[in-house]
């Protein structure tokens, strides 16, 4: 079985940092709108009495650089000093579907761009004691290429450059990379992307190459990271580093059909995704975003934890698991309370509530993982941390 040894904790919480501009010309910033900016000290001391002392988290760029070239860390400073004192680890995005109104994605001078301030956090976070730190460049390409890029749902709300788009970002997180680790070479990358299962509509075999086609195009940014695919763009094994797996009960489909179900045998156990990921690319794995809304919170916590536990008996190198969001937030659309997470919405105190019944569930996980991993030596495989 597999021992994981590359985060402080094996369950983890992810808090939503996102910072698009949405097609109506608003921008979101939900560190803000979900209480996170003015808790982050509560909310990471919340997480660490729940035994979570690994959190992601991000930087809201569009607020740091306002001017070009001229960087404000008073966005930043607050929350990583309020990690700092509770003794927590961030795994922290420096772009997450958000970048500054000054700044065009399309133009070549936005990869130069992005790996001036990821260089810049980067030194920023080691003049602040912070040892071996771990980055997502920029989080989620593939759903950012189609929302983005094809979907015109977000910005930069364009349509059919889906694949431009996802180019010109893996090129930006290329060169984040190695501005990064010019100023730090200790430093890790947390590599997220959604994962799917597509199957053919039952009776028409006929859609079946295009079902896979679609399947195996949820690889492709790995792929030019790692230098397989598009290998103008400088990708190499070196770039490849921490894969971050986004799970969801709505991640597998039927071709030109609807979801399919839990309890469908077409449904592929989660077990078996993670299997594939890690034979293809040989990478260490985190399950960096997965969840459920309501009363499916908790046996969908089990259900990952299950199959995780099972793929780490198949010696998959499976690092972590990641509550995305753990804080409640209101939608993209600012109008839908989201029950979600393990922390609720702040109330009129600045307080959060817990929700008691998945903070059993990860307990009961918590102490299953220690029993099944204390008679375990150390695999020889894994990364160190």
């Amino acid at each position: 079985m597999h021992k994981p040894s590359l985060f402080q904790s094996f369950l983890q919480g992810g808090f939503d940092c996102s910072t698009e501009v949405r097609g109506d010309g608003r921008r979101l910033d939900l560190i803000l709108s979900s209480g996170h900016e003015m808790l982050a000290s509560k909310d990471y001391a919340q997480l660490a009495e729940q035994k979570i002392t690994t959190v992601r988290d991000g930087l809201r760029w569009h607020l740091i650089e306002t001017l070009p070239g001229q960087y404000d860390w008073s966005s930043f400073l607050p929350m990583l000093h309020a990690a700092q004192v509770n003794h927590v680890q961030v795994i922290w995005d420096l772009c997450h579907y958000g970048w500054p109104d000054h700044v065009d994605v399309w133009q070549p001078e936005f990869v130069e761009r992005f790996a001036r301030f990821a260089g810049a956090v980067a030194a920023r976070v080691r003049d602040e004691g912070i040892a071996a730190p771990c980055y997502t460049p920029i989080n989620a390409i593939s759903f950012l290429a189609w929302a983005g890029g094809d979907m015109a749902h977000i910005q930069p709300m364009a349509a059919n450059k889906g694949k431009a788009l996802k180019l010109q970002l893996v090129k930006a997180t290329l060169a984040a990379i190695d501005a990064i680790r010019a100023v730090d070479g200790s430093a890790r990358f947390l590599q997220p992307e959604p994962v799917v299962h597509i199957n053919a509509l039952q009776g028409k075999p006929e859609q079946e190459p295009d079902a896979e086609a679609l399947r195996l195009a949820q690889f492709d940014v790995w792929d030019m990271l790692g230098g397989k695919l598009n290998p103008e763009l400088g990708g190499g094994p070196d770039y490849l580093d921490i894969l971050g797996v986004n799970y969801r009960p709505g991640n597998q489909w039927f071709h030109q059909g609807g979801g399919i179900a839990f309890d469908d045998s077409h449904y592929r156990p989660f077990a078996a995704i993670l299997r594939e990921i890690y034979q293809r690319y040989r990478r260490p794995v985190l399950i960096a975003e997965t969840g459920a809304e309501n009363e499916l919170r908790v046996p969908w916590m089990r259900y990952i934890f299950e199959q995780a536990i099972l793929a780490m008996k198949n010696e998959v190198a499976v690092e972590g698991i990641c509550i995305y969001p753990v804080a409640d937030y209101r939608s993209w659309s600012g109008d839908k309370h989201q029950p979600f997470g393990l922390l609720g919405m702040q109330d009129v105190n600045g307080c959060r509530s817990l929700y008691e019944p998945l903070s059993l569930e990860i307990r009961s996980q918590q102490i299953r993982l220690k029993g099944l991993l204390e008679d375990i030596q150390p695999d020889e495989r894994a990364m160190p941390a």
